[in-house]
Formats: structure tokens, sequence, C-alpha cells
């Protein structure tokens, strides 16, 4: 999330360059969801098929622009969705987040100056305009709902020349054309393997850089937004029972689920509170606290889920969310797969919980989340079990405002696997039981 993503274009033969690409971790955009909405009088004219959609002041280039910005700049996007039946925007929107690669594509995708500066390759793929009626017309009369009569009249009318003296001259602001379309397997190839090599050269490994830093930068003395619980014998008892690799998954969870109890009761005490006084059953008044906001929870998974057992053993009825992201099986980049979240949530504080930071790539992604969706820097609390001095590093650097409680912190990370050293070894495989109980 906050590196720099690389955003590609092409103007048609999107899919099959895609496939070619292999690349994981792709969004991809069309310039079909940026249709303006329609007046009364064009909806009419857009049934009678006499509106011009395939003209440039057809698309809302300033939404365009900026969501093409916050892509790059990874930040989460909300992209409209247009109903081609109806003409129209729905009330609904797709939630799109910043990826390792941006694919945007559509027939005006070369023509806005402002939204070429954004692009850092742009292709144009070019096709027989027998080949490109007969994709409109499978297109419009099979997902669209278009009769063909209509589809025929609209292409004569209004596509056929909008190409010529729209679309065919943006040819020039392309870095690279492929002639005969996708039948030019050879020329897809070479772009592809142009694309690759870019990739490539631009790409950073976002875990092992933030792995990198310095042990000497990594010093835990001036982090007062970290609270690690006292080392008392009680703590070490229960840490020297989960670490133990000989202890079996049912005391692996009973220990851990009371662990998280105690970092989920001291994150609470960073909770604002406001004095009041009750009366007693004996009639005295005693003078006490209540927090001033409500707190929710929100697990990063799925180590995270683990932790939610001790938030409801210690806070009745809260509200949970949840976000997935996992470790992608080719780069090891955290990559955000789901995201549920109370709807309330920026209305009070957050308690977020994984057990494991490590090169805290995957906090940094969630605290991102958390952000877009309206939540206070301040009002966040990052909870976890054991942490590494790189991922504590990381995330007090990128977002200094956020409190964090961890029960203990190692010494460094592993230089092979990136495991936190001691550590306890992977956190969810012995508590979900996807490992070998050495017991066995």
């Amino acid at each position: 999330m906050l590196r720099k993503n690389n955003l590609l274009l092409t103007a048609s033969g999107r899919p099959v360059i895609i496939k070619s690409l292999n690349v994981p971790w792709v969004v991809i955009l069309s310039m079909d969801s940026f249709y303006k909405p329609l007046t009364p009088e064009q909806s009419a004219a857009a049934f009678r098929n006499e509106h011009d959609f395939d003209h440039p002041n057809s698309f809302d280039y300033d939404l365009l622009y900026e969501t093409l910005l916050a892509l790059k700049q990874g930040k989460k996007v909300d992209i409209p969705i247009y109903d081609f039946k109806t003409h129209s925007r729905t009330d609904k929107t797709q939630t799109v987040y910043g990826a390792n690669v941006v694919i945007f594509e559509g027939i005006f995708g070369l023509y806005d100056p402002a939204v070429l500066s954004l692009m850092d390759m742009k292709v144009f793929v070019d096709a027989d305009g027998d080949v490109r009626l007969a994709r409109r017309l499978q297109r419009d009369v099979s997902q669209r709902g278009r009769d063909l009569q209509g589809v025929l009249q609209q292409y004569e009318r209004f596509v056929k020349p909008s190409y010529e003296t729209y679309i065919h001259p943006t040819m020039r602001n392309a870095d690279v054309i492929v002639p005969r379309g996708l039948e030019n397997h050879r020329a897809i190839h070479l772009l592809t393997q142009l694309i690759t090599q870019r990739l490539e050269k631009s790409h950073l490994n976002f875990r092992w850089e933030l792995a990198r830093v310095p042990q000497s930068l990594c010093t835990l003395t001036d982090k007062p937004q970290l609270t690690v619980l006292p080392a008392t014998n009680q703590l070490r008892g229960l840490h020297t029972i989960i670490r133990d690799r000989r202890t079996s998954r049912h005391d692996f969870i009973f220990y851990s689920e009371r662990l998280c109890t105690l970092v989920v009761e001291r994150g609470l005490s960073l909770l604002p509170f406001e004095p009041t006084t009750v009366t007693t059953p004996t009639g005295a008044l005693y003078p006490g606290t209540v927090p001033t906001k409500r707190v929710c929870g929100v697990s990063i998974l799925r180590a995270g889920s683990t932790m939610e057992t001790g938030l409801r053993k210690v806070c009745k009825d809260v509200a949970i969310g949840k976000i997935l992201i996992q470790s992608d099986p080719i780069t090891n980049e955290p990559k955000l797969h789901y995201c549920k979240l109370p709807g309330d949530m920026a209305t009070g504080y957050v308690l977020l919980m994984d057990a494991l930071v490590g090169t805290g790539a995957a906090a940094l992604m969630a605290v991102r989340v958390l952000l877009d969706y309206g939540m206070r820097e301040d009002h966040i609390i990052f909870l976890t079990l054991l942490a590494a001095p790189q991922g504590i590093h990381a995330l007090t650097l990128a977002f200094p405002r956020v409190r964090i409680v961890s029960s203990m912190v190692d010494p460094s990370l592993s230089v092979d696997k990136l495991y936190i050293e001691p550590g306890l070894g992977n956190f969810g495989d012995r508590y979900f039981g996807t490992e070998p109980d050495l017991l066995d």
C-alpha cells in the first residue's frame, strides 16, 4: 500500500494481454464505469438508440482522474457501476484497493491529457473494423440486452465516425501500437515481455525492505505509542507454554487465549474515560469512571481472529469486523482479499488485532484500510501477542498516532523466512491445527 503502483493502459485487447502477463494482484478498471449520468431527455434518446455514447463528452474525466490517482497512491476507491440496460448509474459502487498493477482500458483511454499523465505505459491495440463491429454486436446483444438493429444503427451513426474522428488519432499518444489486434500473437507476446520487464525493474519487495531496516533504528525506548506488558512471572509462564514446540494444540489455544485477554484488557485501559458516581447496594456513593466512546474490534485474518475470543470475554456484545490479508504465493507480499467492517466504526475506537507483527507489512495495510473508511489515526489501538522491532518501527514511523499494545517484543526476524526470533512459529498453523502436532 505504501509503495508506488504500476499503472498500465491498453485501449483494446485487454483480456488477452492480462492473461499473458500472469502478474498477481491486478486491478482492472474499465472506462465504461465512468459514463456521465444522463438527463431525462438524453435517457429517452438513448432508448431510441439516438444518444451518442461514443463522444468524449459522454465520460466523467474528473472522476476518472481522481479514481486513477487514488489507485496509483494505493488508496481505496469506490467505482461507480453503470447499467447499460437502463442507461444510468446504479446506486451501488464497487470498492477497489490499490494493487501492484492497475490496468485501465477504454476506447478514450488515450484521449484526456490529465489521465495520460498518470500512465506508466500506454498501449493501443488496433483491430480491423469488421472485427470491432463483430465484438460490439456480440457484447451489446448478449450482455447489454440490445437488439441487433439498434446496435447496427448506433454503430453507423455514432461509433464508426467517433473512431475516425477521436479514437484513431489518439494512436499517436501510445508508447506501443499493436496492429491487427488479437490475431497478432507475436506482437502480444513481445508486449507482455516488455511490460513484465518494466514491472521487474520497478518492483520492490515490500516485506523484505521492511525487514532490512538496521537494528540500530528499531529501538523501542523512543516509542511512546508502544505499550509492552510487564514481564511478570505469570506472563513469562504463559509465553513459555505457547513458545514450546512440544505444547499440544489444545494447550496452545487455551494459554494463547489467556494471553489475549491480558492484552485486550491493557488496550481497553487506553480508551478515554470520564468520572461518574453510582450508588452501591449499601446506599453509599462510589466515584467511578465510564468510557466516553464506544469500541469495536477488527481482526486481521487469519491469525487475528484468534484474539476475538479474548475480546468477547472482556467486552460484552462487541461488534467485530474482519480484514483478510494474505501473503501472495509468488512475491510473498501482503494482499487484501476481504474487508467487512462495523458500520458506525468511525464514531468510536477500534481495537485492531493480529496475533503477530513481524515486518509490519500486514499491519500497515490494515491501518491504511481503516483510515480509508474514515477512522481517525489516534482512535486506532493495535493489539498483538508478539512483535518484532522491525514491525514496531515500521508501524510507528508510518502511523505515529496509532497506539500499540503487545505482550512481548522479541529481538529480531529470521533472515530466511522473516519469522520472529525466538518467536513461536506460525501462530495460525499451530492454533488452527494446519501443521502436524509434534506430540502425535
